[in-house]
């Protein structure tokens, strides 16, 4: 058996505490991003291939469970402990909604079209605002018959998906008429739940269980055993010819998709692996840990079968993650840089 090469990750120190959810936005003219909720209250925004800091969001008072940026990268949007999901300027770390809940909020997710929110959390109630008229009451979908964990749209925004944090299964509910058309039958609770970026598969953790399904027909494609429990796994997004899985183990596996083999098992990190996620063009993937940190790792050389298609792949990766400095710096500038923690008082605008 050939030799594993070890693989060092770029690492992404700020949070003071566990870092809980990680998202990418899809490729944009200025790059592509990477927003991560941790339990220290500040989600942080990121540039998504180098990992450099861009701004920190400040404003809750509680743990942040969740966080998502719109299809564009202009909005981000938090779910957290204080009862509460922030919307936010994701150009100048401005805060332009709050939106109260009843209980705490454990998950969040724009629409495709970037037109409507969804919340989901404790109070086991699914909530769609519209981001066109943040001030009117939201839609409240269906009762979700346990607390909520995880949200996500898909079907060009006619279907919502959501699993429990106490409950197995995963529940897929029609838009229009709110009601649950389906149930992903699983054992245990779904602590992860990804629609792969072709809308073709949806990615579910339960256990130490990670199965495929099929999107649009909802039968099971794959389930493999893992080699301990895991929280979060991720299917790459160009060739869908592997994934990955952590979770308490503190390794970040990589697996092939087709087969179920591990291909490569990379350590760095000094507890459990809370969330994986592959960027929009595949070519890495992050992880946020107990530790406190994100680590961004590079997928490395396509495997043979996919060589073919590895020339034109890596041109036109190049061409779509090429990101000037200018281009960064723009997304920088009147962000409200935190000083080590410490928030400032906000400037002036025009400062």
């Amino acid at each position: 058996m050939e030799k594993k090469k070890v693989t060092v990750p770029l690492v992404c120190h700020g949070h003071s505490r566990p870092v809980v959810d990680l998202f990418y936005s899809p490729v944009t003219p200025d790059g592509f991003f990477l927003i991560s909720a941790s339990k220290d209250s500040s989600p942080m925004l990121r540039n998504g291939e180098t990992g450099d800091w861009i701004g920190t969001f400040q404003g809750h008072k509680g743990a942040v469970w969740s966080c998502c940026l719109d299809t564009n990268a202009l909005r981000a949007a938090s779910a957290s402990a204080d009862f509460s999901t922030k919307v936010w300027d994701a150009l100048t770390g401005d805060e332009l909604h709050s939106f109260e809940h009843k209980h705490i909020v454990r998950a969040c997710a724009f629409s495709e079209d970037t037109h409507l929110l969804l919340t989901g959390g404790v109070e086991k109630i699914l909530r769609i605002y519209d981001m066109n008229r943040p001030d009117a009451p939201p839609r409240e979908v269906d009762k979700s018959p346990g607390s909520v964990r995880t949200v996500a749209w898909l079907h060009s925004d006619q279907t919502i998906l959501s699993s429990c944090s106490d409950m197995g299964g995963v529940r897929l509910w029609d838009v229009r008429s709110g009601k649950i058309v389906q149930t992903l039958e699983t054992k245990s609770s779904v602590t992860s739940a990804e629609v792969s970026q072709d809308g073709r598969y949806i990615t579910t953790v339960d256990g130490s269980t990670v199965k495929f399904w099929d999107a649009n027909h909802y039968g099971l494609v794959k389930s493999y055993d893992m080699p301990s429990t895991m929280e979060s796994a991720s299917l790459e997004p160009k060739y869908g010819n592997k994934f990955i899985a952590g979770g308490e183990d503190m390794w970040v596996h990589v697996f092939d998709f087709h087969t179920g083999n591990e291909i490569a098992c990379n350590k760095g990190h000094h507890g459990p692996v809370h969330c994986v996620r592959f960027s929009p063009g595949g070519e890495s993937y992050a992880s946020g840990s107990e530790d406190g940190t994100i680590r961004i790792w590079q997928t490395g050389p396509l495997s043979n079968d996919a060589s073919l298609d590895a020339l034109s792949a890596n041109e036109s990766i190049e061409k779509a993650m090429k990101v000037s400095a200018d281009e960064v710096s723009s997304k920088m500038e009147g962000f409200h840089i935190a000083d080590e923690g410490k928030s400032k008082e906000k400037e002036e605008a025009g400062e």
